[in-house]
């Protein structure tokens, strides 16, 4: 199959892929019959369920690391069988790959992938448009959504140094939504972060109030984020105003819990509930695509 070059249409690529047979996590198979389904599971397995709960069919997913790689994946077999996953490192994938990936490098991620091209080239799907939605994760979050993978403290004297952007600005700025996974500390989610490296919602300012109208006057395009997968609960946002509303609490925790590890006071969906625990097709997925629970113990 010819690769497509860095102006190829959107659609001619799903369309290819369309007509692609469907492997998924082919390297899974020899564990089914060892894979013991507890009614028990992880926290960082009910954040792979509601992750791939995010994506939605045929689109193009910017996968991230870490538990985006299983979401990725579950998502294939169940939700979302026609979606594309899309890799910074120049990758773009229609199946997961066909062992457990540790980086998005790994030489895995490369076979049977779908293009095999170079950062711009992905990049650039970002600035066209054409990318759905994007997993990006951090060191702190504030109540409208932007994301501090920088630094601590102050930005002439921190206290601690991150390792910055990559390319979590990118997917922030230009991605139709983006769906944000960290681990649930009030020392994480935070009234204000130290320093804004992927924007939100903004903040509210003279010219007007936090959230979509935000993002229009400083010149992004679309997007902003939809969701915010903790260890606790999910967070979805309010566009008009750019606050996060908590949508579910996890099995086992309280809204009480919820508010005492979050910096901001907590605002309420009218639908608030407890999260669905993963069903165990989800979880037998999960368990076949990392069976020795690398990114989910």
């Amino acid at each position: 199959m010819d690769s497509p070059g860095p102006q190829a249409d959107t659609q001619a690529l799903v369309d290819r892929c369309a007509r692609r047979p469907s492997k998924l996590c082919p390297y899974s198979a020899p564990h089914r019959k060892a894979i013991h389904m507890a009614s028990e599971y992880s926290e960082r397995e009910l954040m792979v369920v509601c992750a791939a709960r995010q994506i939605r069919d045929h689109e193009l997913v910017f996968v991230g690391m870490r538990l985006p790689l299983l979401a990725f994946a579950l998502a294939k077999r169940t939700n979302a069988p026609n979606c594309i996953g899309l890799f910074e490192c120049g990758i773009v994938r229609d199946t997961p790959a066909p062992e457990l990936l540790y980086t998005m490098g790994d030489a895995p991620n490369i076979t049977g992938a779908l293009w095999t091209t170079d950062m711009v080239n992905v990049l650039g799907s970002l600035a066209a448009g054409d990318v759905q939605l994007g997993f990006i994760g951090g060191a702190e979050i504030d109540r409208y959504g932007n994301l501090n993978t920088s630094l601590i403290g102050d930005w002439q004297q921190p206290r601690v140094r991150l390792p910055g952007s990559g390319g979590g600005a990118d997917i922030a700025s230009l991605a139709h939504r983006l769906a944000i996974i960290m681990p649930h500390e009030r020392h994480r989610l935070r009234e204000r972060v130290d320093f804004v490296t992927s924007p939100g919602y903004g903040y509210p300012d003279a010219e007007g109030p936090a959230g979509s109208a935000w993002r229009r006057r400083v010149g992004l395009p679309r997007g902003g984020p939809t969701a915010l997968i903790t260890t606790l609960g999910l967070f979805a946002f309010n566009p008009d105003n750019g606050e996060a509303l908590l949508q579910s609490y996890h099995p086992g925790t309280s809204i009480e819990e919820v508010q005492e590890q979050t910096g901001w006071p907590l605002r309420l969906a009218p639908d608030c509930r407890e999260t669905p625990p993963p069903s165990p097709e989800e979880l037998r997925i999960i368990r076949e695509c990392d069976p020795q629970g690398i990114w989910t113990r």
